[in-house]
Order: C-alpha cells, then structure tokens, then sequence
C-alpha cells in the first residue's frame, strides 16, 4: 500500500514538473522564435467570443442570487446602504474572476485537450517533429496566448453584467435605494480590486491552456486516451484555478 502510495505520488510530481516545464519551453519560444499572429487571432476567436454568451449567462446569474442573499440579510440589519459597495467588491475580487475560470476552463480546456489529443493520437503531432516544425510554436502558443489574453477581457465583461444583475435584484425585489446602491459601490470599489481581479484571471488563463494543452499532448491509446486526456484537463484545471486563487486573495487583497 505504501508502495503504491508513493509511485502515485512521485507520477503527481512529475507531472507536475512536466507541466512546468512545458511552460517554460513556451515562453521561451515565444520570446526567441515568436507566434502565428493568424493562428493566435483565430483562438482568440474561438477562446473569447465563442465563450462570452454562456460567460456572462453566468456572471449575471450568479450576481442576481448572490445580491437575494446578501440584501435581505443586510436590510434585516439596517445595513442595507452598504449592499452596492459590498456587491461591487465580490464581484470585482472574486465572482467573476472565478466563475469566468472556471467557464473557460470547462469549456475551452476541454476543447483543447480534445483537439490536441487527438492529433496526438492520430499521429499528427509525430508528423510535426518529422517536418522539423515544433509542436509548441503551432498548437501551444496560439492557445496560450488567446487563453491568457481573452480571459481578462471576459472577466472585465463579466465584473459589468455581475453588478448589473445584482443592481436589478437590490433595487427591484430587496428594497434598496438605487442611489444609495451606486453610492456605496463608487465609494467601496478601488483600482487594486479590479486590478487583482484581472491578474487573477491571467493566471488563470496561462494555467488553463498550458494543463489543457500538455494533457493533449501527452494523451495515447486511441479514443479512450483522448477522452480520459479531456477529463483530467479540466479537472486539473479547475483545482489548479482554486489553489492559485486563494494566495492570490492572499496576495492582492489581504
């Protein structure tokens, strides 16, 4: 048992290290053999317009029940003049920073890994090294840069929908005045929320594509390879998103 303990986690460790290594190889082509602009705008096609209608669905949605819950709380209180600043500075912070991963990530992280692992099991990839190309520069880097590029701008979309919703629900079912709302939320809201809020999502970004991308690549043994490569992309993807989102809360906003 121990055995088997310790050969699960020394393969989590090299994975791990693999992936950090990808990484590295990534930026390192990008600043010394640079990118495919073509290749690079059409998955930022792909990764950010394709993914804003069910982005921002989930932003909205998610600011409307976050403001039922706080509002009615806070009006029980007599702290409903405060509901707009403490809605601006979630969303802001976290919500839409968050859950904007977390939809990329199962979205297009899956769809990546897809891709990937399927030209790798089809061989496409081996076909790449024998002409001399690199993997990297034609299917990680375009990926990679969409990814950590789009995210912030869907997150800065989804911090707009987020607080209108919660806008519409305070101030239509919970009782809050729409001046005092808009009052509390200019005087609460700070450029370092957005600004952390924002480099968490290029974090976020660069880990999404570059685990997507490595499970792609690394995935073998057919159709069933290709679909267990997919599965783990976005499951890694979402507990790297967490993990890294917690010292990052740490970082900009203890």
């Amino acid at each position: 048992m121990l055995e088997d303990v310790g050969n699960r986690f020394t393969a989590v460790l090299e994975e791990i290290g693999e992936t950090v290594l990808l990484f590295i190889e990534t930026l390192r082509t990008i600043f010394t053999s640079g990118f495919k602009g073509r290749l690079v705008l059409e998955q930022m096609s792909r990764i950010g317009v394709d993914s804003l209608p069910v982005a921002l669905t989930t932003a909205m949605a998610v600011g409307m029940v976050f403001a039922i819950q706080v509002a009615g709380e806070f009006v029980k209180f007599g702290a409903g003049k405060v509901v707009g600043g403490v809605m601006v500075i979630a969303v802001a912070r976290e919500l839409a920073p968050a859950l904007t991963g977390v939809v990329v990530a199962a979205r297009v992280g899956a769809a990546m890994a897809a891709e990937i692992g399927t030209m790798k099991v089809t061989q496409q990839v081996d076909a790449l090294y024998a002409l001399g190309s690199s993997p990297i520069k034609y299917l990680v880097i375009p990926r990679f840069i969409a990814t950590t590029l789009m995210l912030p701008l869907l997150t800065i979309l989804a911090d707009l929908v987020g607080f209108i919703g919660a806008f519409f629900v305070a101030t239509s079912f919970s009782g809050i005045n729409s001046i005092d709302f808009m009052s509390s939320a200019e005087a609460f809201l700070g450029f370092d929320d957005i600004f952390g809020g924002i480099v968490k999502t290029i974090v976020f970004g660069m880990l999404v594509s570059i685990i997507a991308c490595y499970k792609g690549l690394k995935a073998q043994n057919g159709a069933k390879g290709v679909g267990e490569a997919t599965t783990l992309a976005v499951v890694h993807s979402l507990i790297a998103i967490f993990i890294f989102n917690y010292f990052l809360s740490i970082l900009f906003f203890q």
